[in-house]
């Protein structure tokens, strides 16, 4: 279960800073996306869906860093490509965002990220 102090940070971002591991320089690699609070946890969706490097290096190590209002989260992502979990991501991000802003700047969804708001030992 996430804290409040977290939850209310995320709450109160439109987009969060997430850093990834580069799965061929090893590099920490940060850059804003877009995201959802969905209860204990958050769902990405790549602009370019499965080409994505940042989706790319995620799948290569799900080790992902995520800030946002001044807090901040390092936990173990899991990446989505089931079409029925990745269709409600895309429902989430059109009622959050609205569709036409989600279909201007996410023009392939194919795939999702899991991050669940649980800090990693």
């Amino acid at each position: 279960m996430p804290n409040e102090a977290l939850t209310r940070a995320f709450d109160a971002a439109d987009e969060l800073e997430i850093t990834v591991v580069g799965r061929r320089s090893g590099r920490q690699i940060s850059l804003p996306v877009w995201f959802v609070r969905d209860d204990d946890r958050l769902l990405l969706i790549p602009v370019h869906g499965s080409a994505t490097a940042w989706y790319k290096n995620v799948r290569h190590d799900p080790t992902i860093r995520v800030a946002a209002s001044g807090a901040r989260l390092t936990t173990r992502s899991r990446p989505i490509d089931d079409p029925d979990e990745v269709r409600d991501a895309v429902d989430r991000f059109r009622a959050k965002y609205g569709s036409d802003t989600f279909d201007e700047y996410y023009p392939q969804h194919d795939v999702a990220i899991e991050v669940p708001l649980t800090e990693i030992a």
